[in-house]
Formats: C-alpha cells, structure tokens, sequence
C-alpha cells in the first residue's frame, strides 16, 4: 500500500533506502540539506560524486535530473542527488523543474529496488521556492508516481515545525 509520511528532522539519521539530497549542479557538497548529508555520509560520498561524469563543464547532475551514488556512513543504503530550480518568479518552468526532481528521484528509487525513500523541501532554502508551492508540487507528483508503485512508502523530512504543519495539512486533505 502507497504510503506518504511527514516527519521533522534530520534527514540523515533516518533508516530508509534511500534519502534524497537537494543538491547543486556539480554534486560536491554545499550548504543546507546538502552539507549536512555530505558530512554525515564521510569522504566517501564526495569521492563517488567525483566519479559521476559531467554532462557538461562543472554539471554532473542538470536542474531536474537525479543521479545515485551509496549511503556511505549513513543509514541509508542510497543518496539520489537531485537538483531544483532557483525560484525566480514562477514564469520560467520553475514548477516542471521542480516536479521533475520528484519524478526522477522516484524512479531512480524504483529502479534500485527502493521501498522506502525520503525527501527534503526542494528548492526551498536557498533556491527561494515558496513552501506552499514547493509542497503542493512534491505532493501531487509523488502521489501519482505511488498510484503506480504502491509497494514504497515516501517520507517528506522537513527540517521546521512550519514546513511540517504545510505537509500534514496537503497530506491530509489528499
């Protein structure tokens, strides 16, 4: 049975197959949610993103896609590293982008043999995107997604009390 949950924490103490790392284009770490699962992961996940190729200079993984590398020291088996778009206005295919970095995400899972994947807000630290657009979008794609997997469970992990509540209130009413 398709499962969503919403939880507050820290992504990178939950026992899941996989967690999902809003990263930067060139997959070597950086701030926020990024930082923190490059740290808890140790050296070695930064040594497996320097294997992924670039698909052009400085570009490992495009705005939208998804690539995987081990968990490392994490409890996690995978990180599927995916990149959101900047918020700039909404006009410039913020929101396909964005629901691309779910879609892609998933099915990286899928093909992986993930059951249990966890999410964080995308996009909506640095990048700017609005919680309550970013959420309604993570929730909608990932709905349909489970509709046709709905051997996995999916946890959005968010890191405020704020973004929870927004979570709950979407998964509730869906």
């Amino acid at each position: 049975m398709a499962k969503m949950n919403v939880v507050k924490g820290d992504i990178t103490t939950l026992k899941v197959d996989a967690i999902v790392n809003a990263a930067n284009q060139v997959m070597l770490g950086g701030g926020g949610v990024d930082g923190a699962i490059h740290r808890a992961a140790g050296r070695e996940l930064f040594e497996a993103c320097l294997e992924v190729p670039e698909v052009r200079p400085g570009v490992r993984c495009p705005t939208g896609e998804a690539r995987i590398t081990g968990g490392f020291k994490l409890p996690a088996k995978y990180v599927i590293h995916t990149v959101g778009p900047v918020y700039c206005d909404g006009t410039r295919g913020e929101a396909e982008k964005l629901a691309n970095c779910y879609k892609n995400s998933l099915s990286l899972a899928c093909e992986n043999d993930c059951r249990t994947i966890a999410f964080p807000c995308i996009s909506t630290g640095v990048y700017g995107y609005p919680i309550d657009e970013a959420s309604e979008i993570a929730v909608r794609e990932t709905k349909a997604f489970l509709a046709a997997h709905p051997e996995m469970e999916v946890i959005f992990c968010c890191f405020s009390e704020r973004d929870k509540t927004i979570y709950e209130k979407l998964l509730n009413t869906n």
